[in-house]
């Protein structure tokens, strides 16, 4: 726990909270640019809020994981973090969880954000459909799932890195990736998709079940259009989300027990 405080309060130190609240000014021009919209301007005042908030907790969530471990190392600092009593992973532990608490905090910054938005932007220009709250909300909630397991990645590429770049391209390769594997698997399995060879689908199939599947966590569409939820995909897709962040933090934790730090 130790540790989770002592990253928590460093990313206070650095100002990171400042950069936030420099970036939320933009919501303070979305009801403007929405109203450019002649119809669906509630609509776009939520496309545009939930992308805002996306784009904001991905920079954080691996700028943020990718430095943690690489600027102790750097600095040297991790010598005098481990000739406390503490091991290597509970170290790597708190790392991420002093991360993930920051995240939660700023989730619920910019969410409160975009729900005053929208508020607002519906009570002024009524909406053929009503907001959907609850899917706002859940879509919140799933960006909040996909930066911890973003944040997962870029430790467990810090753990065997001694450079700052494999964990930032790395992290950000991997949201790539995994953002359009669900396409690449649908095209496989799709009539065109026949046409490639079978070793080349299998590969496919095989990166499919390994790699992260990012889309699984985009609620924006259910948001945006008052789209009902499936609870069991929902519950489903929580559960992939919590187990997938915990293996690859067990084996960041597992590497860095194991690295050369001298």
């Amino acid at each position: 726990m130790s540790i989770a405080i002592v990253t928590f309060k460093g990313i206070i130190r650095d100002r990171v909270p400042q950069g936030i609240l420099s970036c939320a000014l933009i919501f303070l021009v979305i009801p403007a640019v929405s109203a450019l919209s002649m119809r669906q301007v509630t609509e776009l005042s939520l496309t545009l809020s939930l992308s805002l908030v996306s784009f904001l907790l991905l920079l954080l969530a691996i700028f943020l994981g990718s430095v943690s471990l690489w600027r102790d190392v750097e600095r040297r600092y991790t010598h005098g973090v481990l000739t406390l009593p503490i091991s290597r992973g509970r170290y790597v532990v708190g790392r991420f969880v002093g991360i993930s608490t920051f995240l939660f905090g700023t989730v619920i910054f910019l969410g409160g954000l975009t729900l005053a938005v929208v508020a607002f932007v519906s009570a002024t220009y009524v909406p053929e459909r009503a907001v959907a709250w609850t899917a706002v909300i859940a879509a919140l909630g799933f960006e909040m799932l996909q930066c911890l397991l973003l944040v997962g990645f870029a430790v467990l590429f810090s753990s065997v890195s001694t450079s700052f770049f494999l964990p930032v391209f790395g992290s950000l390769a991997v949201y790539l990736v995994g953002g359009a594997s669900q396409q690449a698997y649908d095209y496989v399995l799709s009539p065109a998709g026949q046409t490639l060879t079978p070793l080349v689908r299998q590969v496919a199939e095989v990166l499919y079940y390994i790699l992260p599947n990012f889309s699984a966590f985009d609620l924006k569409v259910n948001a945006i259009y008052a789209l009902p939820l499936d609870p069991s995909a929902i519950a489903l897709t929580a559960c992939y989300g919590l187990l997938y962040t915990a293996f690859v933090l067990i084996l960041a934790a597992a590497i860095y027990s194991r690295r050369e730090l001298g």
